[in-house]
């Protein structure tokens, strides 16, 4: 049976893809992109023929060189066939520089992309920009983020010119398999919404690539595919510089001949399809509501009629939760080649972001028949032939070695034999036939076993990838080194590792998980300066468990807040001392407050972006509030449900209790509170420039091209000045014995001046979802800015501290346009994590920003250092940093 199920086994995979995280290098540079799939519309030499076009290669003659000068109405181009359809988020290009003999570029270029290779689109931006900037000389490599992303197999790179220069290109591409499969969907226009019953917004598809014609778009890919979700309001975009509503694509109910809107979807092969994903918005308080029901029938083949019985799925229509979210539409397994959909409306407007298939390939297993031959030589191997009854199929094992294939026998086998001189021959062929069927069965099992074996072991090796900076680029390069040698039986077995396992809890367990641990952590406690205790005394393992501080929470749950904000853990005196004393904030009157928008929300509260009127002249003069001309004041409102525990209750007061003694430039402030009544509240700063990552990211460096373009820039004198007040606030906070615990450039925000304000709400936002790794369902953490013994120990300390603003310096010097670690899965991340704590050589750091001074860098490596009693102190930092800054 189990034989019979891996004939149609097939990996399924989730289509759903983040932009952000698919951004892995697609095979130019490592030569997984063969020669033959790179062409070119022609090429000066042989040696710089296409397949020279390689980012950060220097074979033939240095890079790809089309014939001749580049002639404005002349069109060259690179072609490239990635094998298979891929979702394209980046390009990387580079000039000649052959070693310091060539000095040919491109400035600009364009980007054509086909499906089968027959039909080209041209590439254009969000803005229907068709010209994307490459370089300004031959060595240093260029990094293209593509918005909106590509969903193609074949690519040209074709150059610009507005002279006639010599150009030659170098290429890297980036993305990730286009699992989904989906080549087309058509629907009718995107429609807009017009006052005076509802606020202005369209709510077409601008990148639409197909045909429009009579309002019916077709034969094409656009946003419902582009990997941008839209927000719990329509009118608010994830897009620079774009309209209200464009993240959606949006339909009013009679505007259209039926009562529903149709939408055709065509995919590369036939598909088995398990579900379909539909992210749809809910505000319903302006006629917003996800589709009252579905019915999606089914084609084969696209030259065959919809089969009759469509599958039928009813919503459960929320009219309290006005969030956008997903719904998913369950489709029975049914095999197709395209589908039809209806959505129907549940109120006056129904919008989508995404739409997306849970699907695989439909697998129709190879009939070999295989038949005895007359005769065999001493060297002749037994190959089976055609025969009309006999019937075999060759599968492979998923789960063993590549390249096993094993026969299976799926009707009874009847041969018929010219001889009876060849009946032992016949005989000794089955025998061997079920020997090889049993070895396979063992050897399934054995894997299988192996397999969940695996899974309890806590050290599963990563694929050895190291991290390095070209010298003459700054593309991260990524290579496998040789496979290190087998561990001997010397070596202490470890176990992975998993956060919220109770031994986290008892340090006497965690020392047979992990040998080393204990160890490390004696030396730290014995010798590191952290443990309160006369250490010089203590038991190894009484300094075990005396090595983690005082004010370090070890429940690692507790790192979220009821809000869904992170608490900081203080020290536990202090704690006690302020239950004990009164709220220093006035109660603010409720009903002067006005809310705009939901920021973010936890398990037991939510915050809210809200006007406060009057909060001026409520708190009298001195008070850190913006300039606003008379006008309410924002504020970001901490509010407690109606449905919150009793624990939810007191930590709530706590946490406005230690907000209360926070008093810095550099930290946001509670400002007063709403704690008479219930709801409770809490109201605190907020900047209308918002977050440090999202006005980062929607910046250049600055240059004589940002500046004659008018494009948002900062200075590295900016950076520098954001870098140090963010060591002033910390610096502040560690004074206290407070550990923030969520430190990130999204918990960063900024007024007008550039004046950076520490908060601690990224976490309830979900904007930043992605950038939190979630445990069993019970707590989120920010694994890519955590510290190793935070991940390991649940261990968060003013140290920790240190190690995450090393990180929030990295996300500055890149300008928040990449993730950390965003070549790694967030299990890679933490199996990296062991790598640092072991200590190896094999752990994988960040690499150094472009943007980075390299003395700067050094710093952010002492903020990585292994041992927590090596890394600077924010005092420490402030002073190091401060003597950059231009004053």
């Amino acid at each position: 049976m189990m034989l019979l199920l891996l004939l149609v086994f097939q990996a399924k995979t989730n289509a759903q893809v983040d932009p952000a995280h698919c951004r892995y290098p697609l095979g130019m540079e490592d030569g997984r992109i063969k020669d033959h799939d790179i062409t070119a519309s022609s090429q000066w030499y042989e040696t710089t023929g296409p397949q020279f076009g390689r980012l950060n290669r220097e074979e033939g003659d240095g890079a790809w060189c089309p014939a001749g000068l580049l002639e404005p109405a002349v069109k060259q181009y690179l072609q490239i066939d990635l094998g298979q359809l891929t979702f394209l988020t980046v390009v990387g290009t580079q000039g000649r520089y052959a070693q310091n003999l060539g000095n040919e570029f491109a400035r600009m270029y364009r980007l054509n992309y086909s499906h089968d290779g027959l039909l080209w689109r041209s590439w254009k931006n969000r803005l229907g920009n068709q010209t994307v900037k490459a370089n300004d000389n031959a060595y240093t490599s260029r990094i293209n983020d593509l918005h909106p992303p590509i969903i193609t197999r074949y690519l040209r790179v074709i150059p610009v010119s507005q002279v006639s220069p010599t150009v030659c290109m170098r290429v890297e591409l980036y993305g990730c398999p286009w699992s989904d499969g989906l080549i087309s969907y058509s629907s009718p226009e995107g429609q807009q919404m017009l006052p005076p019953w509802f606020p202005f917004a369209s709510l077409n598809d601008s990148t639409y690539d197909g045909v429009n014609e009579g309002r019916k778009m077709s034969g094409g890919l656009g946003q419902l595919t582009d990997g941008v979700i839209g927000q719990d309001d329509f009118l608010v975009t994830r897009q620079y510089l774009m309209w209200q509503g464009y993240d959606y694509v949006g339909w009013k109910n009679g505007s259209l001949s039926s009562d529903y809107v149709e939408m055709e979807f065509v995919f590369d092969k036939q598909r088995n399809f398990t579900s379909m994903k539909v992210h749809s918005n809910n505000m319903f308080h302006r006629g917003v509501k996800i589709f009252s029901s579905v019915s999606c029938s089914f084609k084969p083949h696209l030259l065959a009629n919809w089969e009759a019985e469509p599958v039928e799925f009813h919503t459960v229509l929320d009219d309290r939760n006005p969030s956008a979210r997903y719904v998913t539409v369950p489709l029975g397994s049914r095999t197709a080649k395209a589908l039809r959909c209806r959505f129907h409306f549940a109120d006056v407007w129904m919008m989508f972001s995404e739409i997306s298939f849970l699907s695989a390939d439909t697998v129709i297993p190879t009939q070999i028949t295989p038949v005895v031959t007359s005769g065999f030589s001493n060297d002749e191997s037994f190959m089976p032939t055609t025969h009309n009854t006999d019937k075999l199929h060759t599968i492979t094992c998923p789960f063993c070695s590549p390249g096993i294939q094993t026969p299976l026998a799926t009707s009874p086998t009847t041969i018929d034999l010219p001889d009876n001189r060849h009946t032992p021959v016949l005989i000794g062929c089955l025998v061997t036939i079920i020997l090889l069927l049993v070895v396979i069965i063992f050897l399934i099992l054995w894997c299988q076993y192996v397999c969940k074996v695996l899974e309890k072991a806590p050290r599963r090796i990563l694929e050895e990838v190291t991290v390095r900076l070209s010298s003459s680029s700054d593309t991260v390069i990524l290579q496998t080194p040789p496979v290190p040698p087998r561990v001997s039986q010397m070596d202490p077995p470890y176990e992975r590792i998993f956060l919220l396992d109770p031994q986290y809890q008892d340090p006497a367990a965690l020392r047979n998980k992990l040998p080393e641990l204990s160890q490390s952590a004696e030396a730290s406690a014995c010798g590191g300066g952290y443990a309160e205790p006369d250490v010089t005394q203590c038991t190894p393992h009484q300094c075990f468990q005396n090595s983690v501080p005082h004010y370090a929470e070890t429940d690692i749950v507790s790192l979220q807040g009821v809000t869904g904000s992170n608490m900081y853990a203080v020290p536990a005196l202090t704690v006690d001392s302020l239950t004990r004393k009164d709220i220093s904030v006035a109660e603010f009157p409720r009903q002067r407050l006005f809310f705009r928008e939901k920021l973010g929300e936890g398990q037991f509260g939510e915050v809210h972006l809200c006007e406060a009127e009057g909060l001026p002249e409520f708190l009298g003069e001195g008070a850190p509030l913006p300039d606003r001309d008379g006008r309410p004041v924002l504020v970001a409102v901490k509010q407690l449900r109606a449905d919150a525990t009793n624990n939810a209750r007191n930590d709530f007061l706590k946490e406005i209790k230690i907000m209360s003694r926070l008093n810095d430039p550099n930290i946001i402030q509670l400002l007063c509170v709403c704690v008479s009544s219930d709801p409770l509240c809490m109201v605190t700063e907020y900047m209308e420039n918002g977050d440090l990552n999202m006005f980062l990211s929607q910046r250049e460096m600055e240059s004589n091209l940002t500046q004659a373009n008018n494009i948002p820039s900062v200075s590295l004198s900016d950076l520098l000045h954001m870098s140090v007040q963010i060591s002033s606030g910390m610096r502040y906070l560690a004074s206290l014995n407070f550990v923030h615990r969520d430190l990130a450039t999204r918990n960063c925000l900024l007024d007008r001046r550039l004046t950076i304000k520490i908060a601690d709400f990224g976490m309830s936002r979900n904007l930043y979802s992605s950038d939190y790794y979630r445990i069993q369902g019970r707590a989120v953490l920010p694994i890519r800015w955590m510290a190793w013994e935070s991940i390991l120990l649940g261990k968060f300390t003013m140290a920790s501290d240190v190690w995450a603003f090393g990180v929030t310096l990295w996300e500055i010097f890149t300008l928040c346009k990449e993730q950390p670690y965003s070549l790694l899965s967030d299990e890679q991340v933490i199996e990296n994590t062991g790598e640092f704590f072991r200590n190896q050589g094999r752990q994988i750091f960040l690499f150094p920003p472009p943007l980075c001074p390299p003395s700067l860098f050094e710093l952010m490596m002492r903020c990585w250092d292994r041992d927590i009693a090596d890394r600077p102190t924010f005092e420490g930092l402030y002073q190091a940093l401060r003597p950059h800054v231009v004053q």
